[in-house]
């Protein structure tokens, strides 16, 4: 493992912001920490970072421990790159300026050799005598991406780097930042509230609430086999009917019969993905369309069921129905998962 976190915990006076947090990033991954506003994220990126004194636990990097209680080795000796949520950019500096800003120890020719390779790299080669405010913001952030690989470091941090950007830039960077990231050979964690940045960028993401990693797994296993309730919810869109277990283990909704190995006589609640409930003209089970949402290839259906419980559908944008419309639906569930209403839970 190139980071080891280590039962991480920070508190800001009497408000304990990280509790007994724990995972590890093997070299040349991506990792993420996801999670509401709130949740600790930042805080932990800035403890990795040494922005922050750690008060519990410790933090190795490439095996040397960085953070503990009374150990704390400053941010310029951990070979940590950072890229701010605000780019943090100079503004009197020229691109080529900002880029090289942390290779003034290296010889003229090195230093140009590294500015060469980073602008092509990160494609800016055509914009390295313009100045930050002369640029796009797409173009800002690629400077502070190159501006952190510049020294080579260990680890390359990303707090929140695509908030100022809108959603549709938002989308096509993030892809292109993991290609650069990836290019570069460096290993990095972003942190994001925004599922949609963590599942484009990250090899593994640690979902966060109240201070804990809920879940660390891949964005397939977080979306289909969820820890907990709460990722469950934070997740991926879904909604939780109530099921009952039957004597062969099977699980009864209202819906239909789920095959799910459950305990008789249990009574659960089924988690449904709009990818779970299929629409199919042939079904005998109806359910009226509340509301539409067009996606381009696919409308994501909202449809109350004949108990008034409602499930949502997403299907294929030529079956454009309307409002107050009674359709055909059909589950085709891959991967069951049930909770205890409002607690614990347990995987099927």
């Amino acid at each position: 493992m190139l980071l080891e976190v280590r039962d991480l915990s920070h508190a800001y006076g009497a408000h304990e912001v990280v509790r007994g947090l724990s995972f590890g990033l093997a070299r040349g991954a991506i990792g993420c920490l996801l999670g509401p506003s709130g949740c600790g994220k930042t805080t932990v990126l800035r403890c990795i970072a040494g922005f922050e004194a750690v008060q519990r636990g410790e933090i190795h990097l490439a095996g040397r421990l960085v953070s503990a209680p009374g150990t704390m080795v400053p941010p310029e000796k951990r070979r940590v790159g950072m890229v701010f949520q605000d780019y943090a950019l100079f503004p009197h500096l020229t691109v080529a300026e900002n880029i090289a800003f942390g290779l003034h120890g290296l010889p003229a020719g090195e230093r140009a050799a590294r500015l060469a390779e980073l602008a092509a790299l990160v494609g800016l080669d055509a914009a390295l005598e313009k100045h930050p405010h002369e640029i796009s913001g797409g173009q800002q952030q690629r400077v502070a991406l190159a501006r952190a690989l510049a020294p080579r470091p260990e680890l390359l941090l990303l707090d929140e780097p695509f908030s100022n950007l809108d959603v549709d830039l938002r989308e096509r960077l993030s892809l292109e930042l993991r290609d650069i990231i990836r290019a570069s050979g460096a290993t990095a964690i972003l942190v994001t509230h925004d599922q949609h940045e963590a599942f484009a960028m990250a090899d593994e993401i640690g979902v966060l609430h109240d201070g804990r990693i809920q879940q660390w797994d891949t964005a397939y296993n977080l979306y289909h086999r969820p820890a907990n309730r709460f990722v469950a919810d934070f997740v991926g869109q879904g909604v939780f009917l109530p099921a009952t277990a039957r004597a062969d283990g099977k699980l009864e909704i209202e819906l239909g019969v789920l095959q799910a190995g459950a305990r008789g006589d249990q009574v659960v609640e089924v988690l449904l993905r709009p990818d779970d409930v299929v629409h199919d003209d042939a079904s005998p089970t109806q359910a009226e369309v509340l509301h539409k949402a067009f996606r381009g290839a696919e409308i994501l259906y909202t449809l109350k069921l004949a108990s008034g419980r409602k499930v949502l559908a997403l299907v294929p944008s030529h079956h454009n129905h309307a409002l107050g419309e009674r359709i055909g639906i059909r589950l085709d569930v891959d991967h069951v998962v049930a909770f205890q209403p409002e607690s614990g839970s347990f995987k099927l």
